[in-house]
């Protein structure tokens, strides 16, 4: 009997943990803990004693018991490797718009620890978003365009490579491998291009599956955190914290699984262009696409999207809050268990996509949590949405809506060093407004 009564209580215990982290960021534990930094500005890392720059063509070891300075764009090439150890720290130099880029048939092993992240970062002493370049890293997995493949140069004019190869991607190899970066943060990333626009504070043009991407964090971005391009995608446990572009955007036929991941937006941070939580797009220029190839399919589970307004009604009034996710045109989303918080509205299809059953059969919302979003689903420059509303709002989605501010529906905002934005089930307030 009192072996039955503790097996009861541990189920109760599961169950009632289970209940509460259903929907959104998920973990018995607060996984934010201990290699997340939500006030980097206030982190000092020690002057660089390493230089890094031009080409790396052998396989190379960074220790962290130095700090190494990105000069200009760093290329890893030749197949070469590039490890990183925990706890190290490299610092992206803001005059020679440093960057660094992990080219086709190259890998990167940044394999850092809950304890002791690694830490790519801005050389200012006040730092602020696109001080630096970021991280690229491109594969050999295919996308959608004629000729299967691209070079990143094409928009990342900055990027002076001596040759093609540098700058390549795409390829057949759906299962390619370039390497690992779990438990890394980046930080103040984003440099503005001559050309228009920024690079990206994580660039994935045709990575494969093989990659691990785990607990990444990206702070402060001036361009998009993390970039999808073509490719097959596992990203799990990604943080975007106060980007001033998009937060996650998908293209070029990527096929990319996102799970249990958070996007932080500030109003008055965000770029004027309306940049979004989720931007899930599978071309920019039609006539560039074949379609007798993927389009982009972009599952999403667990996924918690915050604007953190302080007065969301005064901050929408002023059209500082956008929607948090945009879908293209033969662009497919299934979103499922996440949670959508304090948006203007929640989702925008393009208008190009027609309101039918084989369009809405791409676009899937299934378990989801609105809250305090001024609205809900919509076609792009169309108000009236009663057709969207009747179809995701049926019962067999299980969709919840809701009106509850971002302090009750969160475990904990008010941490600003370790806060807890998993769902506090017990507080919400469902309605069908």
């Amino acid at each position: 009997m009192k072996n039955f009564k503790i097996i009861w209580l541990f189920l109760l215990v599961i169950g009632t943990v289970s209940a509460q982290q259903e929907k959104g960021i998920v973990g018995i534990n607060n996984w934010l803990n201990n290699w997340s930094q939500f006030m980097p500005n206030l982190v000092d890392y020690d002057e660089a004693t390493q230089i890094l720059s031009g080409n790396i063509t052998e396989d190379t070891k960074l220790y962290k018991k130095y700090t190494y300075m990105l000069l200009g764009s760093v290329y890893v090439a030749n197949s070469a490797t590039l490890t990183i150890e925990p706890g190290t720290v490299i610092i992206g130099d803001y005059k020679s718009k440093a960057s660094l880029t992990i080219t086709k048939g190259a890998t990167i092993i940044a394999d850092g620890e809950e304890t002791d992240p690694i830490v790519f970062t801005s050389n200012r002493s006040v730092k602020k978003a696109g001080d630096w370049g970021g991280l690229i890293i491109l594969g050999n997995a295919p996308n959608n365009k004629f000729g299967g493949g691209g070079s990143v140069s094409s928009f990342y004019s900055e990027l002076n490579a001596s040759s093609y190869a540098n700058t390549n991607y795409g390829g057949e190899n759906p299962n390619s491998n370039s390497g690992i970066l779990r438990y890394v943060r980046i930080e103040y990333a984003g440099k503005k291009i001559k050309s228009g626009g920024n690079f990206n504070g994580l660039l994935l043009a045709g990575v494969g599956n093989e990659t691990i991407l785990e607990n990444i964090m990206i702070s402060y971005s001036a361009g998009n955190s993390f970039e999808i391009i073509g490719g097959e995608v596992n990203l799990n446990k990604a943080v975007s914290y106060r980007s001033k572009n998009n937060d996650y955007k998908f293209n070029l036929g990527t096929q990319t699984q996102l799970f249990n991941s958070l996007a932080i937006r500030s109003p008055y941070i965000s770029s004027s262009k309306g940049a979004r939580c989720l931007l899930v797009a599978s071309y920019d220029k039609k006539e560039e696409v074949d379609f007798t190839k993927k389009m982009t399919l972009v599952v999403a589970k667990n996924l918690t999207l915050v604007n953190d307004s302080k007065d969301l009604e005064y901050d929408i009034n002023l059209g500082l809050v956008k929607e948090a996710v945009y879908v293209g045109e033969n662009a497919s989303l299934d979103m499922n268990r996440s949670v959508v918080s304090g948006f203007n509205p929640a989702v925008i299809l393009e208008d190009k996509i027609q309101v039918n059953q084989e369009n809405l059969e791409k676009i899937k919302f299934s378990n989801m949590y609105f809250n305090n979003c001024k609205g809900n689903i919509f076609v792009e420059n169309n108000s009236n949405n009663e057709d969207l509303e009747n179809w995701y709002g049926n019962s067999a989605f299980f969709n919840v809506y809701s009106k509850s501010l971002n302090s009750e529906t969160f475990i904990d905002l008010t941490n600003k060093k370790r806060p807890d934005y998993r769902l506090q089930i017990d507080k919400i307030i469902a309605t069908t407004d």
